[in-house]
């Protein structure tokens, strides 16, 4: 028996005429090729949209968002590696015509079309809402940490730069005592280079200089990232270090198909005060009135709750664990029963603890506040209850929402459970399976449109396999979509919409 044997590399074969006959019809090329050039790209906002009289040609837009979508559907993100994939790749042959871009070239489409790369991600959340892939009634909203194109020692707060000063002076100091030495050391005895020594003192003067511009800016902020300006140090989680200099990346995910309905990078380092603005995206996106969210402890914010709740939002969160452990001996803030009729508190020994005034907490938010000064004063129980005069409680002005959100949550634990496997999913496909854990751009909004192309990508996988397990042609789909989408345009949009999606559900 011996190995198998392929064709002698100088032996003539007969290669198809043409880069057609390399792609399959139902290849994932020819569905991101349907569903770009179905694009409005000047209403997009793409640079070179329009075509200009003189000057050098450019590049199509419509190509390089090929290659980029294609790019990231297949792990390829850095501009060098995609121009190397062009001119060897013969799927990206297909798509791009034999053009082989360089990689500068590449580079500066994503960063000059940063809002329009978003814009196309919620072209393809419109049509994928048009196809009915999206429920419409549950989401999932969380936040995840990516890195950042920013090393730690590239980030500085007060402490870091007065250490780092602190370290500086104290060297300037042992240079100059060297200096002095070697002054007065004579000829013929062995000293260090006066001029090595200078040279030094110089660069310590313009890194202590630098470090005392970063001091100044850290008057009116908490802390400067000197790489990538807008990131933050951040507890990261994962896999990664424990502080990481990172980005916020906060999304909602849509139940039915785990397909992600809109997204924000922050660089605020925890998720308080996010769900709200999530919620009134994703009721954007998906074209609701009402919306099921369903988010972890990070999110529980009153005001940000009771805003949800306001605006049409049903919200099960839940409720972060008081810190610290309960004692064997003394009352805690649990062991306070609070009486809505009465609007007031029942201390354990039985006491009625009344509304007394608003108090300003030191987060500046105002809180309701309950004591009974006259029963503290003689209540044996005292030393159980607390070590100052009185006990007072504090009672959030939210509280009352929170309360039917904390029942809400309660009895819905089968449909809270479904949270992780809603909106954790996209976190684990993007940064474990396809490895995007760190940002290749720098700054907000290039860091945006990287996400946007992340999350595309990944919206555009789920689809093309919830076609492919219904044996449903996408790219079909997709034209069939854009044509109704275009003849109805300037027909009512109520009845434009509902006509389409009459339409496709017969696709289901």
């Amino acid at each position: 028996m011996s190995y198998k044997v392929g064709k002698t590399r100088t032996e003539i074969t007969f290669l198809p005429a043409c880069l057609d006959d390399y792609v399959p019809e139902n290849h994932i090329c020819r569905v991101i090729h349907a569903f770009v050039t179905m694009l409005d790209i000047a209403a997009l906002g793409f640079k070179n949209a329009t075509i200009k009289s003189l000057g050098n040609r450019p590049y199509d837009p419509r190509t390089m968002l090929m290659l980029y979508i294609y790019g990231y559907l297949n792990r390829i993100r850095s501009s060098r590696r995609l121009e190397a994939e062009a001119k060897r790749n013969v799927e990206v042959m297909w798509l791009m015509g034999n053009l082989t871009p360089d990689d500068k070239t590449i580079c500066n489409f994503r960063t000059d079309n940063t809002k329009a790369l978003k814009a196309v991600f919620k072209e393809f959340v419109k049509m994928c809402r048009g196809l009915e892939l999206y429920g419409g009634e549950t989401a999932a909203t969380d936040g995840t940490k990516f890195r950042a194109n920013n090393s730690r020692k590239n980030n500085h707060n007060t402490i870091t730069v007065e250490r780092e000063l602190s370290r500086i002076d104290k060297q300037i100091s042992e240079y100059m005592n060297a200096l002095d030495a070697a002054d007065a050391a004579e000829a013929h005895e062995k000293a260090l280079d006066p001029v090595k020594l200078k040279e030094t003192l110089v660069q310590l003067q313009k890194r202590k200089e630098k470090f005392e511009g970063y001091k100044e800016s850290l008057k009116t902020k908490s802390e400067i990232s000197t790489v990538d300006s807008d990131a933050r140090l951040m507890k990261s989680g994962g896999d990664a270090r424990a502080l990481d200099v990172c980005y916020n990346v906060q999304t909602v995910t849509d139940d039915k198909y785990g397909l992600i309905v809109d997204f924000e990078v922050t660089n605020q380092s925890n998720d308080k005060g996010q769900l709200h603005n999530m919620s009134i995206k994703a009721k954007e996106a998906l074209n609701v009135d009402k919306l099921i969210n369903l988010a972890d402890k990070g999110f529980y914010d009153g005001e940000d709750i009771s805003a949800c709740e306001q605006d049409g939002i049903t919200c099960l969160v839940a409720k972060p664990k008081a810190g610290g452990d309960k004692k064997e001996e003394g009352f805690t803030h649990e062991d306070f029963k609070y009486d809505r009729e009465n609007n007031c508190y029942v201390c354990p020994c039985l006491q009625r603890l009344k509304f007394m005034r608003l108090h300003k907490h030191n987060n500046g938010k105002y809180y309701n506040l309950y004591a009974n000064y006259s029963a503290c004063g003689k209540c044996p129980q005292k030393s159980k209850c607390t070590k100052t005069k009185n006990r007072e409680i504090l009672r959030s002005m939210y509280q009352d929402t929170l309360d039917i959100v904390d029942e809400r949550t309660r009895n819905n634990k089968a449909l809270y459970r479904k949270r992780q496997e809603i909106v954790e999913h996209p976190f684990g496909t993007v940064k474990a399976v396809w490895g995007y854990k760190q940002f290749l751009c720098r700054t907000e909004p290039k860091v945006t449109a990287e996400t946007a192309l992340a999350y595309l990508a990944y919206n555009f996988r789920r689809v093309i396999n919830i076609f492919a397990e219904k044996n449903l042609d996408l790219t079909a789909a997709i034209r069939l979509f854009f044509s109704y989408l275009f003849f109805y345009s300037a027909i009512n949009g109520f009845f434009a919409q509902s006509f389409i999606k009459f339409n496709f559900s017969a696709l289901f």
